[in-house]
């Protein structure tokens, strides 16, 4: 079973469409609602594609100073390049990550998609290595379908 109820979180995102809330406000009611969920969920990123480029649009939980990544760089910019997730249980072990603080041990990043054109990620840092299951990955898909919708 997954810590993030993600039903919750569409409907929470979906009420907030239908109320008018801009796209900046989804992103960020997103990136709170999935923070908010707490441990293992230490920082929540949500990067849109802009051309070869991942521009940071909402976050909740760390700043950081990765506001631009290159289609291909680190582990974002690796799903954006493969087309695939990425599930990461220990960053230590890539060889190109880009880290957003010292304390990150792992990532999850989930396309935001409409078929087969990528419109950006969803991107969880955790302080704890390998805490995202199978649940855990389906429940933030759920969310970026979502948003891959509204958006």
């Amino acid at each position: 079973m997954s810590i993030l109820d993600s039903d919750k979180i569409v409907t929470r995102l979906r009420a907030a469409f239908n109320h008018g809330n801009s796209r900046q406000q989804l992103l960020a009611l997103a990136t709170h609602l999935i923070h908010d969920a707490g441990p293992p969920y230490t920082s929540v990123y949500v990067y849109m594609l802009r051309g070869d480029e991942l521009v940071l649009e909402a976050f909740s939980g760390r700043e950081t100073e990765h506001t631009r990544i290159a289609v291909g760089r680190g582990v974002c910019g690796t799903a954006v390049a493969t087309g695939d997730d990425q599930n990461v249980g220990d960053v230590r072990a890539v060889q190109n990550y880009i880290a957003c603080n010292v304390f990150t041990r792992s990532e999850l990043v989930v396309l935001i998609r409409r078929g087969s054109h990528i419109l950006g990620q969803i991107d969880v840092d955790s302080d704890v290595s390998d805490p995202f299951t199978t649940d855990e990955e389906r429940a933030v898909r759920q969310i970026a379908d979502a948003l891959a919708v509204l958006l």
